[in-house]
């Protein structure tokens, strides 16, 4: 899953409905749901306040150079985010474009995010590194899962965000927008509405993600695992 994670700040002013962890979802209508066989083609994303791991909102991490399967993901390295929506037919890929008269973000005006079939560099995304003083330093390392990163579309140079001030209507209620716009404060650095934690699944709970596990007690014993916490690292499937 991709969240936008919570932020706590008191320099932002944010209602409290506001707050919390949102999920990057599919955005689908009542026809989809209950009479499409597949997913249309393109689909609308939004950010749901609902967590839960679901099929609406997980996505499966493409390679898209030629890397080997089952080797990590790192920074500066392209890749695809492709979902079915619960649906068993085709996947469909997270995209963006240059902003445009007619196609915009319907509420913030912004660069829209949206799924489509077609497999293009429109659908490339790296992730980067958070403090952009040690991005070059980082270049080329794994992507730590469960940790916040930086999103950036491939072909418009803008990352994906969440302003949280913009809701739209779906069949599981309001959600927020999804917008590809890059928010930067006074040192030139990402705001948290860029930021995003890529959620893995849960070895010992199929049904749990990471970030839900419970840290383990200081003076307990460690279990020799590949994976620990935030030093897991993001991986292509098999």
């Amino acid at each position: 899953m991709l969240l936008s994670p919570d932020n706590n700040e008191p320099t932002r002013e944010l209602p409290a409905g506001v707050r919390g962890r949102l999920a990057l979802a599919v955005d689908l209508d009542e026809i989809s749901m209950f009479s499409a066989e597949s997913l249309p083609a393109p689909c609308g994303v939004s950010a749901a306040k609902s967590t839960d791991p679901v099929s609406r909102n997980t996505f499966c991490i493409l390679s898209v150079d030629g890397s080997e399967m089952d080797e990590p993901i790192r920074f500066g390295q392209k890749f695809v985010l492709g979902t079915t929506g619960g649906f068993s037919d085709r996947m469909l890929y997270l995209a963006s474009d240059h902003k445009s008269f007619l196609r915009f973000a319907k509420k913030s005006y912004l660069q829209q995010v949206f799924l489509t079939d077609e497999l293009s560099y429109l659908a490339h995304w790296h992730a980067t590194f958070l403090d952009p003083q040690l991005r070059l330093e980082n270049e080329g390392f794994p992507v730590p899962a469960n940790s916040n990163v930086i999103i950036t579309h491939c072909h418009t140079n803008r990352s994906l965000a969440v302003p949280r001030n913009f809701w739209i209507r779906s069949y599981f209620g309001m959600e927020y927008e999804v917008v590809c716009h890059t928010y930067l404060n006074s040192h030139k650095a990402e705001e948290d509405k860029n930021y995003w934690l890529i959620v893995t699944g849960n070895p010992v709970d199929e049904e749990g993600t990471m970030i839900d596990r419970p840290n383990p007690l200081s003076g307990g014993i460690r279990k020799n695992r590949e994976f620990h916490g935030d030093t897991e690292n993001i991986k292509i499937p098999e």
